[in-house]
């Protein structure tokens, strides 16, 4: 029998010792008076002697983390939800009924307890427990304590052990919460709505991606989980809503990799009269008003790299950015021919059939966009990869859009909005075109969104975030897994 499976063992034997004590082991009528920060903001304070004349109990509840025995007295530590506070058990204090329970308390099980605060020799805030109630009995031990939980594997598949044991990885979800908040806090301020859209939708639509299927019973019909959330938005924004935003559940299904998780959260809003270009300053904005309220300044450390978040920051052409970032001859980006061969040399699975355009953007993405540190809009995309957007006046080959490029990885995708019908229709045409040559991600025609179109939006700018990978680079994580509590991982095999 293996020493884990041994320790299970006795743990259930401890539980059935505490049923035939008529012990309670998973009871619900504990409340907690104090939280362990409350506790210290309390009496963190006060000196050993002030302490001392305080004749005030306390109830805190939480996770042991540790137990010292010392024959008739013993220590420990609980955890909740804001930290952890030392706990002292004295015999004489407990009576031999509570003494009795303590020793049949295991590390890992959640308690109760009531008691003064008073300071160890060392100085330390500490409670001393006048009465203790068992209110989870654990079943199985905690990660060995002094290497705490270090696989990988099973950080993401048991992400509450993760939790309980890894205190930087408990900072890394509330910072994800905190940026959210921020976030919701900025737009609100310059009259933002926040709604809601579907999930579930009858036509994939508003990116390039590849849909989950599903199909409703009832309906008898195939439905399709979000790829984003769009074309809803821009609905709105022909009813009225003028400036609308949405924190999203999106799902596409690709692969997996230490950015992309099938499942991902982004930020998609949508402002009326404005441009791409208003857009730009707003994000910049948004970022450095996040920033400053975490208090990390304008140089961030990721992953050993320092990125200067310092304004204003780099805007710069797609076709340009290839030549400065990649090295490519812009003559050779202007020559379809020479720029297909240049692909080919990249990508030797690259489509023959491949539009200019797209072959520009695939290029930029081999050459360029991984060398791109410091936050930098990418501007000027060509029409043939933004069939969403509107397109620039001077140069109708491409469009009015731009990406925040971050550490390499694409963190925003902004354009101004394309509202006029029959220009939209073309496009969805020629999308239609593209999946039958093999394009499974081209977007898929809608004839309600272009109904909609024909009552008349107003002219837009509309952008989408992506939370996962801005949390990244703001905790300094090097996976997308790292950020998100429970990723989609493949199923585990039983051996």
């Amino acid at each position: 029998m293996s020493e884990k499976s041994q320790e299970y063992m006795q743990r259930l034997a401890t539980l059935k010792r505490l049923k035939d004590m008529a012990v309670e082991p998973y009871p619900n009528d504990f409340v907690p008076t104090a939280t362990t920060e409350e506790c210290r903001k309390r009496f963190d304070g006060l000196t050993a002697e002030e302490l001392e004349g305080i004749n005030e109990k306390v109830q805190v509840a939480g996770r042991m983390m540790s137990l010292r025995s010392f024959g008739r007295a013993a220590f420990t530590h609980i955890q909740d939800r804001k930290g952890r506070i030392q706990l002292y058990f004295k015999k004489d204090l407990l009576g031999e009924e509570g003494w009795k329970r303590l020793r049949l308390c295991d590390v890992g099980d959640i308690i109760g307890v009531e008691g003064r605060p008073f300071r160890t020799k060392t100085g330390e805030l500490t409670i001393e427990v006048r009465g203790l109630k068992l209110l989870a009995k654990g079943l199985h031990p905690l990660p060995e304590k002094w290497h705490g939980l270090k696989d990988v594997e099973i950080r993401y598949r048991q992400r509450y052990l993760d939790l309980m044991v890894n205190s930087t990885v408990r900072e890394t979800f509330l910072k994800r919460t905190e940026i959210i908040r921020l976030i919701r806090e900025f737009l609100v301020e310059r009259d933002f709505l926040e709604v809601e859209t579907p999930m579930m939708h009858t036509i994939p639509g508003g990116a390039a991606a590849k849909p989950f299927v599903t199909y409703h019973n009832a309906l008898g019909m195939e439905l399709y989980l979000r790829i984003a959330p769009e074309l809803y938005l821009k609905r709105l924004l022909v009813g009225g809503f003028e400036r609308v935003f949405e924190i999203n559940r999106n799902f596409r299904n690709e692969g997996v990799s230490t950015q992309h998780n099938p499942e991902f959260t982004m930020l998609e809003f949508y402002q009326a009269y404005a441009t791409y270009e208003d857009l730009m300053e707003l994000t910049e904005k948004m970022l450095l008003f996040i920033l400053e309220r975490l208090g990390v300044g304008h140089r961030v450390q990721y992953q050993g790299r320092t990125i200067d978040f310092s304004p204003p920051w780099e805007s710069i052409p797609l076709v340009d950015a290839i030549v400065k970032y990649g090295g490519v001859e812009k003559r050779v980006l202007q020559d379809e021919g020479r720029a297909r061969e240049l692909l080919k040399g990249l990508d030797p699975k690259a489509r023959d059939d491949m539009p200019h355009g797209k072959v520009l953007a695939e290029i930029f993405e081999k050459t360029a966009e991984d060398r791109l540190i410091n936050p930098t809009f990418v501007t000027h995309y060509p029409v043939e990869v933004s069939p969403l957007a509107r397109r620039n006046p001077q140069d109708t080959g491409v469009v009015d859009r731009f990406e925040l490029i971050i550490d390499g990885k694409e963190i925003a995708n902004a354009f101004s909005e394309l509202n006029d019908p029959l220009d939209q229709k073309e496009r969805f045409l020629r999308q239609t075109e593209e999946r039958k040559k093999g394009d499974e991600e081209a977007h898929r025609y809608d004839e309600d969104f272009l109904r909609a179109l024909e009552y008349g939006m107003p002219p837009a700018a509309g952008e989408g975030i992506g939370i996962d990978r801005l949390v990244m680079i703001l905790t300094d994580s090097p996976s997308i897994r790292d950020v998100i509590l429970f990723p989609l991982l493949k199923e585990k095999t039983e051996r």
